[in-house]
């Protein structure tokens, strides 16, 4: 017997029906936005860096604020890789090789776009981006942990660290390219995804001698959570349980993590002892000289030392500690710590950029730890600490490099570097120049740039002098000086630089 069914009923029914589905077609559709926009958030985060990093180290330049040679040499390099000829840097003395002095060929990945846009702030736009990019994988991996809103703050924190900044102030270097490849890897670490984390980290020994030890230190970790994932994993399931695939993936991770590990080693063996000194005109690694007569005291720098390691760990309240990740950062403290070069202890130049990521993630993986772990008062403490290590960080910002962006005169060029430029444009292209820190990268792209007093028998065209500081009292006996049978004369100065030119 059918039931008799009230057509307006079913309609009702219908209409219910569809509008239900409507509704939570558009739930899904909105959830979908959402999860797409935020998606694109590290990524915008990453673009204000990009131009705050930008704007900071082209304005610096401008100024010829520049403190040091790193962006006249790797200028060098790079445009002899632009011109498809071997990375020729001048200023460490004529034909001097770059791959001689640290094993960096990385920088060729420049090359194409110095060939197009020719010049030091190509460089310095490169670095910038590095440095902006690596936010992405460190603002994501927080969010895993920690939630948007964690990961928004830990995010801001590592866009603002202090070793990003000093790094961002400083020369071009090419530990820009380590930045991101240990950001991503250890991202792809806290995610479980084993392989990737390798696969990230392998191209360092590449960047520089000094991240062999560092990627091994990462495949050292990988191999000790892979480990850690199957024991729990086993503990899971039970006696006589089946390996689920995660678990299974993890075991195979293992015993690849050590191979990198061992390949780390090898790879800065190689490097330290034969690549470098093939490359060298004196066939050695010239660095060891920082380590003359032994290893310093451990002692030696004590206070220095112990500040850098406060500016590591306070401003992300510790947490950094309770994660293996933070024994990534050994390696580079531990050669910068031994060097009895005492500009490597400090929290000056870039030498802590490598350790922002290693230790920003290591401070989420640490607040996730005692968010699920940890005592009540401790997980209270850690619920807080994201917006809080992003408050510091805004705030030791008004004292960095970036701070200065807020002050109006950052963005106006003095007079007496319009009056340089003009100067040092008087020189043509393709001339040999001798000169010291001020004009080397307003030259290193057009001129054959000699460092001064290591010219090694070669008379340059002109000197090119930076006497801002009244240095040169007599330009043209400092000149003789140099240059015992060549006669110079002073071509003009301006805005405190000088140029002197041979005299045929």
């Amino acid at each position: 017997m059918r039931t008799a069914v009230d057509p307006s009923a079913a309609s009702d029914a219908s209409g219910k029906g569809a509008d239900e589905a409507a509704a939570s077609s558009g739930v899904r559709k909105g959830a979908r936005r959402a999860r797409d926009t935020w998606g694109l958030a590290p990524w915008g985060l990453a673009g204000l860096l990009f131009v705050a990093y930008t704007t900071v180290s082209v304005l610096r330049w401008e100024k010829f604020g520049t403190r040091s040679w790193d962006l006249g040499i790797f200028e060098q390099a790079i445009r002899g890789y632009a011109q498809l000829q071997a990375p020729i840097a001048d200023l460490k003395g004529p034909g001097a090789h770059i791959l001689g002095d640290h094993f960096s060929p990385v920088t060729a990945l420049i090359a194409p776009f110095y060939r197009l846009f020719p010049g030091p702030v190509t460089l310095l736009v490169a670095q910038a981006a590095l440095f902006a990019l690596s936010v992405v994988p460190v603002t994501r991996a927080a969010s895993r942990l920690l939630g948007r809103g964690g990961g928004l703050c830990l995010g801001l924190a590592y866009g603002l660290s202090w070793g990003l900044q000093r790094a961002v102030d400083f020369d071009f270097h090419e530990i820009a390219f380590a930045v991101p490849l240990i950001a991503f890897s250890l991202e792809a670490l806290l995610a479980e995804r084993w392989r990737a984390a390798l696969l990230w980290a392998l191209p360092l020994v590449l960047v520089k001698e000094d991240q062999g030890p560092t990627l091994t230190a990462i495949a050292l970790v990988v191999a000790w959570r892979a480990h850690g994932r199957v024991t729990s994993g086993r503990g899971e399931g039970g006696a006589g349980a089946v390996d689920g695939p995660d678990v299974e993936r993890a075991r195979t991770a293992v015993p690849y993590a050590f191979a990198v590990a061992a390949f780390g080693v090898v790879a800065a063996l190689l490097v330290f002892f034969w690549i470098i000194p093939a490359f060298n005109t004196l066939g050695s690694y010239e660095y060891w000289n920082r380590l003359d007569g032994g290893f310093p005291s451990p002692f030696a720098g004590f206070e220095v030392k112990l500040h850098t390691l406060a500016w590591l760990l306070l401003p992300t309240g510790l947490f950094a500690l309770r994660s293996p990740l933070a024994l990534i950062a050994l390696p580079t403290l531990g050669w910068r710590f031994v060097s009895s070069d005492d500009s490597y202890w400090g929290t000056d130049w870039h030498y802590s950029a490598v350790l922002m990521p290693v230790i920003v993630l290591a401070a989420a993986d640490g607040i996730a730890r005692t968010l699920h772990g940890g005592r009540p008062k401790l997980r209270r403490i850690a619920d807080r600490a994201p917006l809080a290590i992003a408050a510091v960080a805004l705030a030791l910002t008004v004292s960095l490099p970036l701070g200065t962006l807020t002050d109006t005169a950052t963005y106006r060029v003095p007079a007496y570097a319009r009056q340089a430029d003009a100067l040092l444009g008087r020189i043509p292209d393709g001339a040999t120049v001798e000169s010291n820190i001020g004009p080397i990268s307003r030259l290193a792209g057009r001129c054959r740039v000699l460092w001064i007093g290591n010219s090694r028998g070669v008379t340059p065209d002109y000197l090119a002098l930076d006497n801002r500081a009244g240095r040169y009292r007599d330009p043209v006996a400092e000149a003789r000086r140099l240059h015992p049978d060549a006669r110079f004369q002073e071509l003009g100065s301006a805005g405190g630089f000088l140029v002197l030119e041979r005299v045929v």
